[in-house]
């Protein structure tokens, strides 16, 4: 696997200020932990199913977890699990581009979590379920974005669960919130591919998982911190 590393200026909760893969004083009193430090994988991913990283088609590329076009990498998930939290992250990917941040995941079911979908929108326009940012195949985003998705540059998005609630943010503006077990989301859930999965759509711990899709990806600054249920 490739290991490279470099300095460079951004940051995650704020929008790209600060040093890459790196916490402010700041952040650290706030509680906020890094998952990924631009060196090392492994200390907080592993493949599903296994104990390690082992998929060849995840690399380092200057301090920068790829997810290298059309290599089998298999998806990548949190050592450990999550219930009330904010999870950040910053990532890029390309023209037709694909990929996904999936959460409250339960290794027995597999790779089924609540998505947050990453995706070229202009490509994908006419699939509002599977927009960025959306609760893919579940519910849309609530509001138009200010701006569009920035493609082969850097966007921002966080996911934060406190209790039943969840929120999806992309660049600094909330596009979309819901109520874990309501009727609204146990009604998308009915319609879509997941309803055949038992409970999902209600509150669960879980891991955080990487999509491993076809497409190039690109990931930087993951982040994250416990919060007390709400």
């Amino acid at each position: 696997m490739r290991l490279f590393f470099v300095a460079l200026s951004f940051s995650v909760p704020g929008l790209f200020a600060g040093e890459l893969n790196s916490l402010t004083e700041a952040e650290q009193k706030a509680g906020w932990q890094l998952l990924f430090d631009g060196k090392n994988i492994n200390k907080h991913w592993r493949n599903l199913g296994q104990k390690n990283v082992t998929g060849e088609g995840w690399a380092i590329e200057k301090g920068v977890l790829v997810k290298l076009q059309g290599k089998k990498a298999g998806n990548l998930l949190t050592r450990r699990t999550w219930t009330d939290y904010e999870f950040t992250w910053e990532w890029k990917v390309g023209a037709k581009g694909n990929n996904g941040v999936k959460y409250m995941v339960l290794e027995k079911r597999g790779a089924i979590g609540h998505e947050y979908q990453m995706i070229d929108d202009s490509f994908w326009l006419k699939q509002p379920l599977s927009l960025t940012a959306t609760f893919y195949a579940v519910l849309p985003r609530a509001v138009k974005l200010a701006e569009p998705v920035r493609i082969n540059k850097w966007n921002q998005s966080r996911i934060k669960v406190a209790g039943q609630k969840v929120e999806h943010w992309l660049n600094g503006e909330k596009v979309l919130s819901y109520t874990l077990g309501s009727e609204r989301v146990l009604a998308g859930v009915a319609k879509s591919k997941f309803k055949k999965f038992e409970g999902f759509g209600k509150k669960v711990t879980g891991h955080i998982l990487l999509t491993d899709h076809n497409d190039r990806c690109e990931f930087r600054s993951l982040k994250i911190r416990e919060l007390s249920a709400k």
